[in-house]
């Protein structure tokens, strides 16, 4: 029988220089997260690194810089901070290859935070929302800590894991982080409709979570025999599996079931994955390998960006040299969906900024990162309509975004292309 221990006692186990992964997004467990942080002034050079967590994230105050050093893979809005503070750091890597980054010990783990479930009768526990590289994470690190709690919902896939993996069990009741949903604009409904009109009954469908999506979604009602199969999704599915609409009937991968690596949205969600067999929570080196992805017929990759250059080249990542987020699973699924048959890869993203900015630009900016190259991408939406790029020279490509661009901004944009960049046509 596995003792529970508390918190406080749990994080002894860590000592100065050691570097721990972190469960991502909805199921960072808050209470390893907090025990950890009061033990700021004991340790050294201990490296945090994960994806994008929700929740506070107190290891990353700049004031902690000797004890504390947070690495991201994706960075969220908690620790956006610690890269010009300089104590975080960025590591690019697809979604696909972290868990084999963890695996091949390119980057090697002493521990491993993890949230799960209560284990069951045969000492199962669930890692929930979030199964991501926290699989990889498990197996490789020397000691694994698991928050365990009774509100973590217990889902199916690779995320079941015996209590004899794990070194040290702290039992937590807390609420499982929630993002809420602002309601769409005009203009994102605008774009959700745009989208709609591409998306086909029996389409597999992968989405981000955001306002887009979700107004794409609200337009797919009257659909039939819809799949899932995503690296995340959110509560805009609900709806759509219970009507029928969203069904995997006629998936290829995994036929029947709604795949995802990691969920994030309200306790509706949780409490609808909880125990249902028809969600599949697979790591994410299963979820967003393209092979897999290009199996499933008319995949319909959603994925947004910053900005998008007259040539088709999307920033996703950075605003100019600052790094916003990361490369996550986008060029997984652009890829996955341009190769699957009948698919669609489709990057979606209001015209302008909140400022006025012309979100389709002659170019990127000094020091943004190309995400998704122009050889790759297929559709870009806006509120003003879809310009299929997919096999367009460089001068249609710039024609049929500048026709996409908000009004204010399209005469500019066609005196930048044509008189500064003729060389490309």
């Amino acid at each position: 029988m596995h003792q529970f221990v508390s918190a406080d006692q749990a994080v002894k186990a860590i000592k100065s220089g050691d570097r721990i992964y972190v469960q991502a997004a909805a199921a960072a467990p808050s209470v390893l997260i907090e025990a950890l942080t009061k033990r700021a002034s004991e340790l050294q050079n201990v490296e945090i690194c994960h994806l994008h967590t929700e929740g506070p994230a107190p290891y990353a105050d700049p004031s902690l810089r000797d004890s504390f050093h947070v690495n991201s893979f994706f960075i969220g809005k908690n620790v956006r901070h610690t890269l010009k503070a300089g104590n975080g750091s960025y590591t690019p890597v697809f979604l696909s290859e972290l868990p084999n980054v963890f695996r091949r010990g390119i980057v090697t783990l002493d521990v491993a935070f993890v949230h799960v479930s209560p284990p069951d009768s045969h000492g199962y526990c669930s890692l929930g929302v979030s199964v991501e590289a926290s699989i990889a994470a498990i197996e490789s690190a020397k000691i694994v800590i698991a928050q365990v709690n009774n509100q973590m919902p217990r889902t199916f896939g690779d995320g079941i894991i015996h209590v004899s993996e794990i070194n040290y069990l702290v039992e937590a009741n807390v609420p499982i982080f929630e993002h809420g949903m602002a309601e769409a604009t005009e203009v994102e409904l605008q774009i959700g409709r745009n989208i709609a009109t591409l998306i086909e009954d029996g389409a597999t469908l992968q989405m981000g979570i955001g306002s887009i999506p979700n107004a794409a979604l609200l337009q797919l009602t009257n659909h039939k025999n819809l799949g899932l199969h995503t690296e995340m999704f959110s509560d805009g599915v609900i709806e759509l599996i219970e009507k029928n609409v969203i069904n995997c009937n006629y998936k290829v991968v995994n036929r029947g079931r709604a795949l995802a690596t990691f969920l994030l949205g309200s306790k509706r969600l949780y409490d609808f994955v909880n125990d249902n067999p028809f969600i599949e929570m697979r790591e994410s080196s299963y979820v967003n390998d393209t092979a897999v992805i290009r199996q499933n017929p008319k995949t319909i990759a959603i994925n947004s960006a910053i900005e998008v250059d007259l040539t088709g080249q999307v920033c996703a990542d950075s605003i100019g040299s600052t790094m916003y987020s990361g490369v996550g699973g986008q060029m997984d699924f652009i890829r996955g969906a341009s190769l699957s048959p009948g698919g669609k890869a489709i990057i979606a993203l209001p015209s302008v900024t909140r400022r006025g900015e012309s979100r389709i630009v002659s170019y990127l900016k000094t020091g943004a990162g190309v995400v998704t190259t122009r050889s790759h991408v297929q559709y870009i939406i806006t509120e003003y309509g879809i310009a299929e790029l997919y096999g367009k020279s460089l001068q249609q490509r710039a024609k049929a975004l500048i026709n996409i661009a908000h009004p204010a901004h399209r005469e500019q944009l066609d005196k930048d292309f044509f008189s500064v960049q003729r060389s490309y046509v």
